[in-house]
This record gives structure tokens, sequence and C-alpha cells, in this order.
């Protein structure tokens, strides 16, 4: 139950801040939004505030921000249409911005708790490469190769892209004093490797640091992952929808608050990175648009624009009702 919890509350989470950039933005260049809504679906609870209606809709898998004049016509000086093409922009990719911050807070907060991995040894696992060659706890590494070695990175990048049939001439502080220790590599999962654990250390400027490339590391990821949906190497199986991601959420929560702290990262990261793809109905497709007017000096046809968002609409409804009914399968739901 408590982890069916945490997965609602991190997926409303992540959609609640998507939808509070565009809201917030829309508020600060003077547009209308008529309404506010967490959830899709029958209405559950709602209230006014201003010219606002706030609701929280029965199926918790999306939400939205109704602007004034955004899918339609408006007199209303306070229309979307109204405001300039560069504040419209903003409003539109203020969600995903605030999807990439939400991130980079919640990795820097798993990147402290964990602590950065440093150059001294913990341990050197016993009967491993390293263990066997007299490397040993409190052992700083300063080279590898004649390589400079300033972060763990450095260490486990120069290991892993060795030969794994040559020794490696490691460069050690121990005890004030500079040693040299060969080291005759193998072979894990086509990595080289000599089984040693670093010595991990916590600062809040190295969680930043962390956070920071957490994130990046999961940009890359979506970067990689569009990449292969257009080499034809995923399939719809591969993909999640609301379900899946919640069904995930849950399993992690399992392993404690960083395990969950991480995921909510990750689907921070991939929500604001998949809305800003250039697909008919997505904020990408809209901040094309609105470039196209901003170069032309003036709007594409709305009729013509809401048509092509409408097409693009239907098709994601169908494509995530696809992904939805396998995710059910893969959780035996129909058993």
């Amino acid at each position: 139950m408590q982890t069916a919890i945490a997965s609602i509350f991190v997926f409303l989470l992540v959609i609640l801040l998507h939808e509070l950039g565009h809201f917030t933005v829309a508020k600060m260049v003077g547009i209308r939004v008529n309404e506010f809504a967490i959830g899709m679906g029958p209405k559950v609870l709602q209230t006014t505030k201003g010219d606002t209606q706030y609701t929280l809709r029965l199926l918790p898998i999306g939400g939205y921000v109704k602007m004034e004049g955004e899918d339609e016509n408006s007199d209303d000086p306070r229309g979307f249409g109204k405001a300039s093409p560069l504040a419209r922009i903003a409003v539109v990719i203020a969600g995903a911005i605030m999807n990439f911050v939400l991130a980079l807070i919640v990795l820097s907060i798993v990147s402290f708790n964990t602590g950065t991995p440093t150059t001294i040894i913990e341990e050197a696992i016993i009967d491993s490469p390293a263990y066997e060659s007299g490397i040993e706890s409190g052992d700083n590494i300063i080279r590898i190769n004649g390589v400079e070695t300033k972060t763990w990175n450095d260490i486990s990048d120069t290991i892993g892209k060795s030969n794994a049939n040559a020794d490696l001439e490691i460069q050690v502080i121990r005890n004030g004093e500079n040693i040299n220790i060969n080291v005759k590599p193998t072979i894990e999962d086509d990595r080289t490797i000599i089984g040693i654990i670093p010595q991990y250390e916590k600062s809040f400027v190295n969680g930043i640091k962390g956070g920071f490339e957490t994130t990046g590391m999961f940009i890359k990821l979506m970067f990689e992952f569009v990449g292969s949906i257009f080499k034809g190497q995923v399939s719809v199986n591969d993909l999640s929808g609301p379900v899946g991601v919640i069904t995930a959420v849950g399993e992690q929560a399992k392993f404690g608050i960083n395990n969950l702290l991480l995921i909510l990262g990750f689907i921070s990261v991939n929500l604001g990175f998949f809305n800003l793809l250039p697909i008919p109905a997505l904020d990408g497709s809209r901040i094309i648009f609105l470039l196209i007017e901003l170069v032309r000096g003036k709007p594409i046809d709305p009729d013509k624009e809401n048509f092509i968002h409408m097409i693009g609409f239907v098709l994601l409804i169908s494509l995530v009702l696809v992904v939805t009914y396998k995710d059910l399968i893969r959780i035996n739901i129909f058993k």
C-alpha cells in the first residue's frame, strides 16, 4: 500500500511541477488561465480563485493548464494568442524546464546522500588482482600507466579501457610515500577490472556536481533512446505508459529513499525531454510553430495548426492506450 501511494505521489509530483511551470509563466506574462488540472477524466475536487479553476481529476495519468484562447479564437486581451511569440514560447517551454530543475534537485540530493567516490581505496576485494598485487585500504591512486587520475571516473575509465593482457602500472600514495604497483587485470562483463572499491565523501558542492552529471547522463540516454527508435531497435513492447511508470516507481520505493529519488529524477527528465520533441500536440511542436511565427512575422493559420495538433493528440492517445494495455498484461492484471 505504501509503495502504491509513493508511486502515485511521484508520478503526480512530476506532472504537477510540469504544469506549474506553464501556469506560473503564463500568469507572469499576463495570460489568463481558465483551469489548472491535475489528473484526467471526471472532476473529483475543484475550487476557484480569481479567474482560475483548480481541479483534481479522477485518473492520475496527466494534467493540463487551460489558457484562454490557446486552442480557439478569443477576443480577451489576456488570451494566449494576444501575447508576443517570445512570451508564448516562454510559457510553453517552462513545463520542461521545471522538470529538469526538479531532476537536478532530487539527483543532487541522491548524489549528496550516497557521496562522491574518491581516488582513495576503501577496499581491495579479497582474491582480486588488486588484492593479490598488494593494493591496500587507504591507498590513494594518483596515476595509472603514467596517466594522472584526479577522480574515480578517471580511474574507472582508464582501467576499463586498458588491455586486459598487459599489466597496469599503478602509482599510489601510502602513508605519504609514492609506491608503484603492477597489477594484472581481469575481464568481467566485457570490461577490464582489478577489484577495488573507493572511499566516498559527502560535500554540498560535489552533490550539486553529481546532480548535474546524472541529469546530463539521463538526457544523453534519452537522445540515444530516440536514436534507437529511428534505427528500428525499439518496439512498442519496450515503451512504458503511466501504469508501467507507476509500477516501476513502486518497485524502486521498496529499496529506500535514494532509489525513489533516483527514479523520480529519471522520470522528470524523461517527461521534460519527451515534451520538447517536435511531435504534434507536444510542447516541442508548439515551440516550432511559434518560432516559425517569430520568423515570418505572422502566425500560421490557427485552424491548420490545431488540426495538426489534433492528429498528433489522437495518435499519442492511441499509443498510450496500446502501451498501457501492454503494461497491464506485464503486471498480470488480467489474471
